[in-house]
């Protein structure tokens, strides 16, 4: 038995959304109560306690769209690299890295990943991985270190045409070896999905071969519209919209994600709608690369599940919850836009994906939910109380300010020390190992 204590309990639970001075009594992987610090000492007064010295005590976040391989590029110069668009920037930076990426690599930018999400507590993650150098094992590398660090997450290969139809099938084959073995998992840890890049990378003939191999009972995690490239390919090859080539291949539906959906029209929505199909908005991506902003809340009013992401710009949820509170105002130009759909995104619908993925419920501190568990170090300078906790989170908090960070029960961060792993020996490792590739790759 473990109990949180002694802070401000933010549940996302309805029927008591805020606890002044509050606990959570953690048991094995689920949480078997949540009360006042009084009460729920007094129920367990033998068991294990972290002290949470008046901070905020929260469920863990949820990224529903990451991206792994993309670790090694904080800093990274590519030569001759100068993109005058989102197609430049794809090629000239994230495909390049790709194609030089190692199994250990892979390895490694998971195990950089992992550590960092534990570090902004976050504690489930969607991944959408390509690593066109080495592709088949690459989602069982990425698995390795989510079981080392103890983060839960939903994996998927990038299929893409870019490199051939040889590397094609090989990304369609590693999703299906990996779906296959992750619908075998007890744990509730591991999730696959059959992943795909964007319809301007993949043909009719890629795009049969992955429905023919995929498993039943999981969707697609797929890139969707993210640059205005991506629909002009698909109206001028195939003579329709990005949904409506997607809607025919059978790619719709509620277990399939689409990541970015900025350029899609209001047809598309109410396809999205129909099929009840997730949608990931990934602002601070889109911002940076120059795509666009997305009609976001309007997919949100819609009724359409629409999650928060990075897209593996950074690992913290706030950050990307500041982002989108700020980006959809400015481009609407509505001070009053955002301020519950992007709430609403990250703290409910994000858990709501999650929960297509993953059996036991997450996002939530309430008897029987998931024991993924934050403490966030804010004393807040003003009043704090249940109408106002996005607010504080928006304006005090960022991913930094965790402190302690639970996932499954299992305590992986206390006292902003990682308590699983040897942090310090993997980030030796993965400097070296991102060392050598920014070598390989401005050596060609």
């Amino acid at each position: 038995m473990l109990i949180l204590g002694n802070g401000r309990v933010i549940t996302r639970d309805k029927s008591s959304p805020f606890i002044e001075n509050g606990a959570v009594a953690l048991e094995g992987n689920s949480i078997q109560k949540v009360g006042s610090l009084e009460e729920i000492k007094g129920m367990y007064p033998d068991a294990e306690f972290i002290d949470a010295k008046g901070g905020l005590i929260m469920p863990a976040f949820i990224n529903a769209h990451e991206h792994i391989y993309s670790s090694f590029a904080r800093g990274l110069a590519i030569n001759g690299y100068d993109p005058k668009g989102f197609l430049d920037i794809l090629d000239g930076m994230w495909w390049t890295i790709d194609r030089n990426l190692t199994l250990q690599d892979t390895y490694l930018s998971a195990m950089a990943t992992y550590i960092e999400c534990i570090k902004n507590g976050v504690t489930t993650i969607f991944d959408h991985h390509a690593s066109f150098g080495s592709i088949r094992g690459s989602l069982f590398e990425i698995e390795r270190a989510a079981k080392e660090t103890g983060v839960r997450s939903c994996l998927c290969y990038e299929i893409s045409d870019r490199d051939g139809k040889d590397k094609a099938k090989e990304g369609v084959l590693e999703n299906a070896e990996f779906i296959r073995h992750a619908l075998q998992d007890d744990t509730g840890m591991i999730a696959g999905m059959m992943g795909m890049h964007a319809q301007f990378t993949i043909s009719d003939e890629t795009m049969a071969l992955a429905a023919e191999h995929k498993p039943d009972g999981v969707g697609y995690h797929i890139h969707v519209a993210e640059g205005i490239e991506d629909l002009h390919h698909c109206l001028k090859t195939y003579g329709k919209r990005i949904v409506d080539r997607l809607m025919d291949h059978g790619i719709l539906g509620e277990k399939t994600l689409l990541g970015h959906c900025i350029y899609i029209n209001p047809h598309e929505m109410e396809l999205i709608k129909e099929t009840d199909t997730m949608v990931v908005h990934n602002p601070e991506s889109n911002m940076g690369n120059a795509c666009g902003c997305p009609p976001t809340m309007e997919l949100v009013h819609r009724g359409i599940l629409t999650g928060l992401g990075t897209d593996g710009y950074t690992h913290d949820m706030m950050e990307s919850f500041k982002v989108a509170n700020v980006l959809h105002k400015h481009h609407l130009c509505d001070p009053n836009t955002a301020w519950a759909e992007v709430p609403q995104m990250l703290f409910e619908n994000n858990a709501k994906i999650a929960g297509r993925y993953f059996k036991q419920e997450l996002g939530v501190l309430k008897e029987g939910a998931a024991a993924d568990v934050i403490i966030v170090n804010y004393d807040p300078l003003t009043p704090m109380h249940a109408g106002n906790v996005n607010g504080h989170l928006v304006f005090g908090v960022t991913g930094h300010d965790v402190v302690t960070t639970v996932a499954n029960g299992k305590v992986l961060m206390k006292d902003r020390r990682l308590t699983e792993i040897d942090e310090a020996k993997v980030m030796a490792d993965c400097r070296q190992a991102a060392a050598k590739l920014a070598s390989r790759i401005n050596s060609k």
